[in-house]
């Protein structure tokens, strides 16, 4: 982080909000959609009829949004200063001072201890890949993040942690494919979003974060189309062999609508108001956002009216 002096808070951005709400805000909540991956697991392995698995399966996600919230405030704690030079960060409610640092700190080491205790007691090897995530993601907010492209392989390893945990509260094997293909995802995620922060920060780029100075367009284009088409690629086949899916090919219905998302979101990335992270695109760009239902629906029938 450079040494600077910080930017003067806004008078504008310390107000008008109340700090129980401003601590939700800080927990970003839309930003929980990303825990729907631990839902994978059941719907491939096609365990969404059994309730009880369904039950820890939402079990596991509320702890996972709450182990993220509180990841969130930490993240925004280590980096309110330099959230004050980011021209949309600024707003945030720890960046803008309407929540003290020390005390998002405290609320997310409390939120931590409790999410973990709940995870182990929901499941032992849950929790240990909960525990995991919490130490993949300090490291993130720590150093990670500042280091170009383990920053993006960083995130990717954390969306394959919110499957596999999937997986083990509901006592299946994580599957090869929904493993390549949480990481290809992922990685085309990432990559998408650091390509939206150049374009957002320009030449400030670097003072905003260091390992953005590392990164350029054409270097990001050249990756975001290798990830994509292997995005693809990996999804189409896993629709033709994985062991789990109908022998009849009926999977390949939903290759379709993941087309249609990459290509939507690949169209988003090269756009400033919507791609800075993909759950924001997820909630403003509509055609995103029912082609996802549309897959998931469909994906869950197919595997349940077939097996």
């Amino acid at each position: 982080m450079l040494h600077e002096e910080p930017l003067p808070i806004s008078p504008a951005l310390t107000r008008r909000h109340s700090l129980p709400l401003d601590l939700l805000l800080s927990a970003r909540p839309k930003q929980w959609i990303k825990n729907g991956f631990v839902f994978a697991a059941l719907i491939f392995a096609s365990k969404i009829s059994h309730p009880d698995l369904v039950a820890r399966t939402v079990a596991a996600f509320v702890l996972f949004s709450l182990l993220s919230g509180a990841i969130y405030l930490l993240n925004d704690a280590a980096d309110a200063e330099a959230d004050r030079q980011h021209p949309l960060k600024q707003t945030r409610p720890i960046a803008a001072g309407r929540v003290p640092v020390r005390l998002a700190v405290s609320l997310a080491v409390v939120a931590i201890c409790v999410a973990l205790g709940a995870g182990f007691a929901l499941d032992l090897r849950f929790g240990l890949v909960a525990a995991a995530y919490v130490a993949l993601m300090a490291a993130y907010t720590v150093s990670l993040k500042h280091l170009v492209l383990i920053d993006v392989f960083a995130i990717a390893a954390g969306f394959v942690l919110r499957a596999a945990a999937g997986a083990a509260v509901i006592h299946v094997s994580i599957s090869p494919w929904l493993y390549l293909c949480t990481i290809l995802l992922s990685l085309f995620l990432g990559f998408g979003k650091r390509r939206h922060e150049l374009l957002l920060l320009e030449e400030n780029a670097r003072s905003h974060r260091r390992n953005l100075g590392e990164y350029t367009g054409p270097l990001l284009d050249d990756l975001i189309n290798i990830v994509a088409g292997a995005t693809i690629i990996a999804y189409s086949l896993y629709t033709f062999y994985a062991s789990n899916v109908p022998t009849n090919h009926a999977m390949m219905v939903t290759i379709p609508f993941v087309l249609y998302g990459v290509f939507r979101y690949l169209l988003l990335v090269h756009r400033a108001d919507v791609a800075g992270a993909p759950e924001e695109a997820v909630w403003k760009d509509p055609p995103l956002l029912i082609d996802l239902i549309i897959w998931a629906a469909t994906a869950a029938i197919v595997l349940h009216v077939y097996k």
